[in-house]
């Protein structure tokens, strides 16, 4: 942080990781540490975070004993929730299919290669190891998230490069106004937050001015006057607070200090995008609509549809 110039950000990092670390209310933490330390000492003959699932050596690098303990000890972390990763020959097959949505933004996004990347609310790193494989010179994600943070410290464990780090911090712990960031990811977090417009301030101030953010959420179909705000629960969620349309999405930014804005996809969430697997058992998207009416959610809201759209900081 200090080379990169995201001064007063790596005075601030101990206490922040401190307290993070320091919380007695996760009481599964020392839990996750443990299964972290039991991995296994193995260096992987390959490494691709190219490739839509990111591949962490082969089957081939270790024992069958090893391959199980490795796939027990990762287990432990559930719900894995963002990915696909393949780890010795281990396919975790995750709750969403994360690549799809890369795939969807990569070509539209401005070249990565040699930037600085910052990630904000990225769950295990997943977008993260993606912008590293595609040459970012340093990748930073943050996510209040502990079980999140574990994770990428489990794959961390056996991947000592390139320069990819995930911190428990949410971005209001991020200093104001760094004036830092090349590229600046927001992926599912913005319908998560009471005030849009202060997330977007605050993702402006990341950036360097002519640095490029990446902002994916949900959206409606609708003019520029139309948003849903739920009046209880969204597709069974009890923290999504504004859902805009297209239209008022990029007056937001617009009024945020961007420019350039521009809308380069809208996809509906399908089944096959996001559901259970038994790397994450739980309720998912199948769950969250309507058996007979899948263009509605339980509630009967509009099902989930998600748009990506780029800016540019004036």
């Amino acid at each position: 942080m200090a080379r990169e110039s995201l001064r007063p950000w790596p005075q601030r990092l101990p206490d922040q990781l401190a307290a993070a670390f320091g919380n007695t209310r996760n009481g599964e933490l020392e839990a996750w540490v443990d299964a972290i330390a039991r991995l296994p000492g193995l260096t992987p003959s390959s490494v691709d975070l190219a490739g839509e699932c990111l591949r962490v050596g082969t089957a081939q690098d270790c024992s069958d004993a090893e391959r199980g303990r490795i796939e027990s000890l990762l287990r432990r972390l559930h719900p894995w929730r963002k990915g696909p990763y393949s780890v010795f020959g281990i396919d975790i097959d995750t709750e969403w299919r994360s690549d799809w949505k890369w795939e969807r933004l990569r070509p539209h996004l401005q070249p990565i290669d040699g930037r600085l990347v910052l990630d904000v609310g990225c769950g295990n790193g997943y977008h993260c190891w993606r912008s590293a494989g595609e040459g970012a010179r340093l990748v930073i994600g943050i996510d209040p998230s502990m079980r999140s943070v574990m994770q990428f410290q489990a794959l961390r464990h056996f991947v000592t490069a390139p320069e990819v780090y995930v911190l428990p911090l949410a971005i209001e712990q991020v200093p104001a106004n760094l004036d830092a960031f090349d590229t600046v990811l927001s992926m599912g977090v913005l319908y998560h937050r009471r005030s849009p417009i202060d997330h977007l301030v605050d993702l402006r101030g990341c950036l360097r001015r002519g640095g490029e953010l990446v902002l994916e959420t949900l959206v409606i179909d609708g003019a520029v006057d139309q948003l849903l705000m739920p009046e209880g629960r969204y597709a069974c969620m009890r923290n999504v607070w504004f859902i805009p349309s297209v239209p008022m999405l990029e007056r937001w930014l617009r009024r945020s200090g961007f420019v350039d804005v521009r809308t380069v996809d809208v996809t509906p969430t399908s089944l096959d995008e996001q559901r259970s697997t038994s790397w994450m058992t739980f309720q998912s998207l199948p769950d969250f609509l309507e058996v007979g009416d899948r263009k509605r959610t339980v509630e009967g809201l509009p099902a989930p549809t998600r748009a990506i759209v780029l800016a540019t900081r004036s």
